[in-house]
């Protein structure tokens, strides 16, 4: 037997093994439980394809070698804090205009680990070619220098607030960050119960579950805390989008008087409970039916689970790809794994508590409020979260925003083709930034 069929074999009599945890994990949810083992095992015998062609060790190598010394997510700001309704604080941070020098030493890091630099003495690192190096920093020059010619004066420049998705933080934004850095002035936050933001109290307590519309007050604070003046540019990803809309459908008049600018990726306006993730019809139909109840019962067991999670991690790793990248064989293993441990690092309760949300969510009428302002409406085509086709609907709400549909990416668009959202989301600000000062002369 080849090592490749022993692995393979392998990973297919964990499944077994790994079912029967999952489903004693959700034993409480009845058929629930039983149907959280049948997808692992399916899971499991998915991983033993990869494990078939990639080494346990080079998969071990690439997961320490970023965890150990990986770019990713290091990219940090001024900190800062606002209280939610219910006292939960949400963490921020703020990146100023600043020097050049600064910014260029930033983006370096991000071009460098972008090309697979994970570190000196790591041999499964893949060599950064000087030209390729220099090519991306003189791009994110390029970006820069149109930026500063575009915002013009500083008074009349906008804020560019971030709002991260379900299970990721402030982080998963790096490489726009590291685009923007030093150029205009940018808030990352962190959701509640995600990143570095505190457990939400209404969650905790139970005295509120948690909505879209929390998170779109949520988001509020953010603002009146971190930019009590001027134009702002709203970027949101998935459920960060969708907070996004949820600020415009409690809070229309702030909308029409400081938004110049709206960025809503790999999002929906709602019909979310029709999604398929990519399933057969039956599969679809008992995955809308039996998740909530599923993660709830396993969000009672956090510390059963959170082992198991840990003690699978090639069984996550291969779920994770699979649901966030369209074209995963062509992600660097650098920045795979970084998405990997944004996901793993939000705790299954934390899972459970938001994921009701989404069934009942509809801000459709809402998005109307982003009618007047400069918008940029991008998906991947192959994103099996919230499907292109939800940003087609948000585009014909919104006709006047930019669409962008991006052949063979997945969820994380933002992480897998980062060149192509930051070139959009600079011309967005752009466009953004004529606009705010079209209106300062229009009240002047």
């Amino acid at each position: 037997m080849t090592e490749g069929q022993e692995a393979a074999a392998q990973a297919v009599e964990t499944a077994a093994e790994v079912a029967g945890n999952w489903a004693r994990a959700g034993r409480h949810a009845g058929v629930a439980g039983a149907a959280i083992g049948v997808v692992a095992a399916g899971a499991a015998a998915g991983v033993a394809i990869e494990r078939m062609t990639v080494g346990r060790g080079m998969r071990r190598r690439a997961r320490l070698a970023l965890d150990a010394a990986g770019p990713y997510g290091t990219l940090r700001g001024t900190p800062g804090a606002a209280i939610a309704e219910d006292g939960t604080e949400l963490y921020y941070e703020v990146d100023e205009p600043g020097p050049p020098e600064k910014a260029d030493g930033a983006a370096k890091s991000a071009v460098n680990g972008k090309h697979g630099k994970h570190g000196k003495n790591d041999r499964s690192a893949k060599p950064v070619r000087g030209k390729e190096a220099r090519a991306a920093q003189e791009a994110q020059g390029g970006l820069r220098k149109r930026l500063t010619a575009a915002l013009g004066r500083r008074s009349a420049a906008p804020t560019v607030v971030f709002s991260h998705g379900y299970c990721l933080s402030q982080d998963s934004w790096h490489f726009q960050r590291s685009a923007l850095r030093g150029t205009v002035r940018t808030v990352h936050w962190d959701q509640r119960s995600h990143g570095r933001s505190s457990r939400g109290h209404g969650q905790i307590d139970g005295t509120e579950p948690v909505t879209i519309d929390l998170l779109g007050r949520d988001l509020k604070a953010v603002l009146d805390a971190a930019v009590p003046e001027g134009p702002i540019v709203l970027v949101g990803h998935s459920m960060g989008g969708m907070t996004v809309m949820a600020l415009a459908d409690q809070f229309p008049e702030y909308v029409a008087e400081r938004v110049v600018g709206v960025a809503l990726i790999g999002t929906s306006a709602g019909r979310l409970s029709e999604v398929g993730f990519g399933l057969p019809s039956m599969g679809v139909k008992a995955f809308h039916w039996l998740a909530p109840g599923v993660l709830k019962a396993l969000g009672w067991q956090r510390e059963i689970v959170e082992r198991g999670r840990r003690a699978t991690a090639d069984l996550f790793a291969g779920l994770i790809k699979r649901y966030s990248f369209g074209t995963p064989e062509n992600v660097d293993p650098g920045i795979a794994r970084f998405g990997e441990r944004l996901i793993e690092a939000t705790p299954i309760d934390v899972v459970a508590e938001f994921f009701p949300a989404f069934a009942v969510h509809d801000k459709t009428e809402a998005l109307v409020a982003y009618d007047a302002v400069p918008a940029l409406v991008l998906a991947g085509e192959s994103d099996l979260i919230t499907p292109a086709d939800h940003s087609r609907t948000i585009a014909e709400v919104l006709p006047h925003a930019d669409l962008v549909c991006v052949p063979g990416a997945g969820h994380l668009v933002m992480l897998e083709r980062p060149e192509l959202v930051n070139e959009h989301l600079v011309s967005l600000v752009e466009r953004a930034s004529v606009a705010a000062r079209s209106s300062r002369h229009a009240r002047a």
